[in-house]
């Protein structure tokens, strides 16, 4: 792979776990984003958290130390054309990850994930580690 990863939220949990096989993988890469619809993901999940406070501030920590990727006019282009090859093929997947994946295909950039069904979209590379 080229070595520029688009993380979703799972790898940041798992990062956030210390996952041993994510460590190294981010260790080894040669440039790292986050989406913005990650961290809503992670700011939803800790209104759910039973440590609201101490996981905010982990957020904002890993926020801070980030380089965040934003949705643009560019990025609903290729949302849109995403959105639709999906739906043409009766292969649909969660709004949210249909907003990673175009960010990821607007940079050019690798989405490192645990869900399998980004591989159902076109001119996408994906991992799972």
């Amino acid at each position: 792979m080229n070595g520029r990863y688009l993380l979703d939220t799972n790898i940041v949990i798992a990062l956030f776990a210390n996952d041993p096989i994510v460590i190294q993988q981010l260790t080894a890469a040669r440039e790292v984003f986050v989406p913005s619809i990650v961290l809503g993901e992670l700011y939803y999940g800790v209104q759910h958290s039973l440590q609201v406070t101490e996981n905010l501030a982990r957020i904002e920590e890993f926020r801070a130390a980030s380089a965040v990727l934003v949705c643009d006019a560019t990025t609903a282009k290729y949302y849109g054309e995403a959105k639709a090859k999906l739906k043409r093929a009766g292969t649909p997947i969660p709004e949210n990850d249909i907003w990673i994946a175009a960010i990821a295909r607007q940079h050019d950039l690798t989405v490192v994930s645990r869900d399998h069904h980004f591989t159902r979209v076109n001119d996408l590379t994906s991992e799972r580690w």
